[in-house]
Formats: structure tokens, sequence, C-alpha cells
């Protein structure tokens, strides 16, 4: 399988919420070129109401298979990145859990709600590294269709009304 991994620097914030069941929010922010000199959680910005962090170094995967859907990224209004975090006891909260390129890989984090998964503008120079990958590594594969069985209209007429299903089996 072809691969290809570039690594980023995450910032996300966590926000003061005036609501009487949840007292913060946390979001990504931003993706940065490469791996910054700063150490994992260093504060960048802080006010009464937030406090934005540099989260770390994470890796990005491109993989031969996805290419369409990168393709469909890049082309898009406002090429993301989808940064996945997920809450933990350890300090600060939360964690990175994946950073993707593929907005369905995105999609599949959100359906346990266990995780906040946000879109992030892809950095130019990340653009254009996906492009030279798609451009290099891109199968067109054609659309097929299903096609489905043909339903037997004689099937519901073999078993009487109120017969048994199972008695066929025996």
């Amino acid at each position: 399988m072809v691969r290809e991994t570039v690594e980023i620097g995450v910032v996300v914030e966590r926000r003061t919420l005036d609501n009487p069941w949840v007292d913060h929010a946390w979001m990504p922010v931003a993706a940065l070129v490469g791996a910054p000199a700063a150490t994992p959680w260093t504060v960048l910005e802080q006010t009464a109401k937030l406090v934005r962090y540099y989260a770390g170094t994470f890796a990005i995967e491109f993989f031969g298979t996805d290419t369409t859907m990168y393709r469909e990224n890049l082309r898009s209004q406002r090429p993301s990145l989808w940064i996945a975090l997920r809450h933990t006891d350890a300090a600060p909260g939360v964690v990175v859990r994946l950073v993707t390129a593929d907005s369905s890989e995105a999609e599949a984090l959100t359906a346990t709600n266990t995780d906040i998964v946000d879109a992030v503008s892809m950095p130019v120079e990340i653009q254009k590294r996906l492009a030279a990958f798609v451009d290099a590594h891109h199968v067109e594969r054609p659309f097929v269709k299903r096609k489905r069985d043909r339903a037997d209209p004689e099937a519901m007429a073999r078993r009487g009304p109120g017969s048994d299903h199972r008695d066929d089996e025996e």
C-alpha cells in the first residue's frame, strides 16, 4: 500500500462557557506546518475566557487508496484537515486522537459521539504536498452500480398464508 506521512503541529483551545451544564469546551484551532520547537501543551495565549495551547506534533498519513477523498478536499472552497480530540482525565483534559485530510474518516469518528472533531484550514504547504501525492498515486475507478437480484414472485405463493417458514427448513 502506498503511504506518506507528514508532520504537523496542532493548536487547540479551551473556552470558558456560560452554561449551567458545561463549564468549558475544547476545540481544534489550527494546524502548523512541520514540528515547532515548543513542547507539547505549551500555553500560547491566555485570557479570562480562553486558553490556547500548542498540543504537540502529530503525523498525518496519506494513503494511496484515499486519493479520491483527498482530491475532493483539495477542490473544495476551503481545503481542510480534521482534528479529533478525546477527553481524558490527565491534564490538560484532552488528547489529540487523530489528524486527517479525509473527510469520511473524520465523519466516522463522529459516530460514537465521544470525540470532538472539527475542521481547520489546511496550510498551503500541506495542500501542495497532498496535491503532489494525489497526482502521483490517484487511480480513477469507474463507478459500478450494484444490481439487485430479481425478486421471485412465486416465492411467497409457495408458502401459504399462516404457514410457518421454519417448516420449510425441516
